[in-house]
């Protein structure tokens, strides 16, 4: 069988920078382990599949390792493979239902649940997996570690086998930014993505996080990973508007 696949940068304009996923349209879904093993072999933060059912595509998610609930980049990358003129095109996922419009520009804007983290000590093995001490952590699908500044986030060197015994929770970690109104980084190693490049579902809880500290609906983000993505963030109460660009760099076939 051969299957199209799609090598898409999310939150970038420019290939090599964002998040890198990879969109397999299907037209009849393949048995779970093999789109497992399909994610697996593409060794991405996130595979995505997607079959058209009427009016809207069924999207699923796969990291390495695991499927997942919620995927913002790889979200992200599947409409830029649909939407290659301004529209609207829906999704429906483990999350529910997703909307992704494409504007004249080229910017694409996902609408996704807002996910608030609420104040919760955090296990030791937080710190120690940081290195440092939060200023105030809370908790929603993943645990948020507040810290002083940019440069603090830059410079974490995680110790990646103390963050996995967090499980079944990642560790987003943030910071007011010098640039931008907050950076964060992301660490899912119990999910089989030591570091993420760009999250799309940590904006879901960083959104109204900054929103309600900053006093502003609508804020702009960056993810201090190696490869850097640019994030324009609205906080709409119960859910979050998330908005990026997407390069493609590669399309081709596969064979399983």
């Amino acid at each position: 069988m051969r299957i199209p696949i799609y090598q898409v940068d999310a939150f970038t304009s420019e290939v090599f920078r964002g998040n890198p996923a990879a969109v397999c349209p299907l037209e009849a879904w393949l048995p779970d382990a093999t789109m497992q093993a399909i994610a697996a072999e593409n060794n991405l933060a996130e595979t995505a599949f997607f079959v058209r059912e009427g009016d809207i595509y069924r999207l699923r998610w796969f990291t390495p390792t695991v499927e997942v609930d919620l995927c913002g980049h790889a979200t992200l990358a599947s409409a830029s493979v649909l939407l290659r003129q301004p529209g609207e095109v829906k999704f429906s996922t483990r999350s529910g239902m997703l909307a992704v419009r494409r504007d004249g520009d080229g910017l694409l804007t996902m609408d996704f649940p807002a996910l608030p983290a609420s104040p919760m000590d955090a296990p030791p093995s937080l710190a120690k997996g940081l290195g440092v001490v939060p200023r105030e952590t809370l908790r929603a699908k993943n645990w948020l570690a507040v810290l002083e500044s940019e440069d603090a986030v830059r410079n974490l060197t995680p110790d990646f086998a103390s963050l996995a015994t967090l499980h079944p929770f990642g560790t987003i970690v943030t910071a007011p930014g010098r640039e931008v109104d907050f950076v964060s980084r992301f660490f899912g190693p119990s999910f089989g993505i030591p570091e993420d490049q760009v999250t799309g579902s940590a904006h879901c809880t960083l959104t109204p996080y900054w929103a309600a500290r900053l006093g502003k609906k609508k804020l702009r983000a960056r993810q201090v990973s190696k490869r850097v993505g640019e994030l324009i963030c609205e906080d709409k109460g119960e859910r979050v508007a998330l908005s990026g660009r997407c390069a493609l760099y590669l399309e081709g076939t596969i064979s399983v």
